[in-house]
C-alpha cells in the first residue's frame, strides 16, 4: 500500500508567545516492511522557524527539532508526505518458540539480546506492576510458544477492556488502566507492555498511523483518522511481532510506523516548551492517512526539511 499522510498539529494561545522550542515525531521510519518516499517527507511550521533540523534519536527515529522566535497566537505543526507499507511477516520457527526462551535478560548472550533489553525493563509510564503480572500470566503458560501466548494475551485485552476516550488522560497509570479497564489506543498498548515485561519479555511502545476504511457507501473523511499506538514483542535474533491490542489483529500493511521506544513519553507527535503570558492553549490534531495507487507519482511538496 502506498498512503499520502498529513499529521496537523494547532496550538492557539490566548496571548502572544514569543519562544516556542519543540521535538516532533512526524517522518516515518525506513523499514524492511516501510519504505518513506524520497525527500517527499517534510516536517513544517507556521509561523516559519528560526531553527529547523532533523536527526536520528537514541532508538533510530527520526526526530525533528525546531524555534520559532517570531511572536504568535497560533502555532502549526504539519507532517506530510508518502509511504509505501508492506504487512511484516514473522518466520514460524520464531514465533514457535517457548516464550522463556525470547527474555533478553534471562537469555543474555541471544543474538540481539543485547538491542532487546531496554525493552524488557520499566520506564516511567510502565512499571513492575503485580496487577499487570497476574493478568498477562493466564496467556504466558510454561512452555507455550511465543506467538500464541502474546496473540492470546492481545485477544483477552480488547475483549475485557472497553475504548473509552473519557475513561483516561494522556497521564493515566498502569494501575489505573487495569483499574477502569478501559481507555484509548495508549493506553491498551501501555497495559500490554506491563504484563509482558513483567515476565522478562522485550516489548516496545509503537507510534504511527492506522488507515481507516469509510463505512460502506461512505466517502472518506479528509482529517478524520488519528495517531495510533501498538505493541511489538521480541522473538529473538532481532525478530519482532507487532501487535495491535486495540483492534485485535497483527500489524498490517494498513499501518504507517514512526517511531518506537519504551513507552510514550519518549515518542509523543510534538512536545515543546513556550515563553509567554498567556494561561490557555488548546491545542486540535487533524491527521489524514489517504489510500494512493502504487503507481502513482508521489505528489509534489514544496522544499522543506528531510535531514
Amino acid at each position: 500500500m502506498r498512503y499520502q499522510v498529513t499529521h496537523r498539529t494547532t496550538y492557539t494561545y490566548d496571548d502572544e508567545v514569543t519562544d516556542s522550542l519543540g521535538v516532533a515525531h512526524l517522518i516515518p521510519r525506513d523499514l524492511p516492511w516501510q519504505q518513506v518516499r524520497g525527500a517527499s517527507y517534510l516536517v513544517e511550521l507556521a509561523p516559519e522557524p528560526t531553527d529547523l533540523s532533523t536527526s536520528t534519536d537514541y532508538h533510530g527515529n527520526l526526530v525533528t527539532y525546531f524555534q520559532v522566535v517570531e511572536p504568535h497566537r497560533e502555532l502549526v505543526v504539519t507532517g506530510r508526505g508518502a509511504v509505501d507499507v508492506v504487512a511484516p511477516t514473522a518466520a514460524e520457527e520464531h514465533l514457535a518458540r517457548p516464550w522463556e526462551g525470547c527474555r533478553p535478560i534471562v537469555e543474555p548472550t541471544a543474538a540481539g539480546a543485547w538491542q532487546a533489553t531496554d525493552f524488557a525493563l520499566a520506564s516511567p509510564a510502565v512499571p513492575m506492576h503485580p496487577g499487570a503480572r497476574d493478568y498477562a500470566a493466564e496467556s504466558l503458560r510454561p512452555g507455550r510458544p511465543v506467538g500464541e501466548a502474546v496473540t492470546e494475551l492481545m485477544h483477552r485485552i480488547h475483549a475485557d477492556f472497553s475504548y473509552d476516550a473519557t475513561a483516561t488522560t494522556v497521564t493515566s497509570t498502569v494501575p489505573e488502566i487495569l483499574q477502569r479497564r478501559a481507555g484509548v489506543c495508549q493506553d491498551f498498548a501501555h497495559f500490554t507492555l506491563a504484563g509482558l515485561r513483567a515476565h522478562g519479555l522485550a516489548a516496545r511502545y509503537v507510534s504511527g498511523y492506522l488507515a481507516t476504511d469509510p463505512p460502506p457507501g461512505r466517502q472518506r473523511v479528509v482529517g478524520a483518522d488519528a495517531s495510533h499506538a501498538w505493541v511489538s514483542v521480541w522473538l529473538g535474533e532481532g525478530e519482532w511481532l507487532a501487535l495491535d491490542p486495540t483492534n485485535d489483529q497483527w500489524q498490517n500493511d494498513r499501518y504507517v510506523t514512526v517511531a518506537w521506544g519504551r513507552d510514550y513519553g519518549d515518542v509523543p507527535p510534538v512536545k515543546g516548551v513556550i515563553f509567554s503570558e498567556a494561561t490557555t492553549s488548546a491545542p486540535t490534531v487533524s491527521v489524514d492517512v489517504a489510500p494512493l495507487p502504487a503507481d502513482q507519482p508521489v505528489p509534489a511538496t514544496d522544499q522543506g526539511d528531510r535531514r
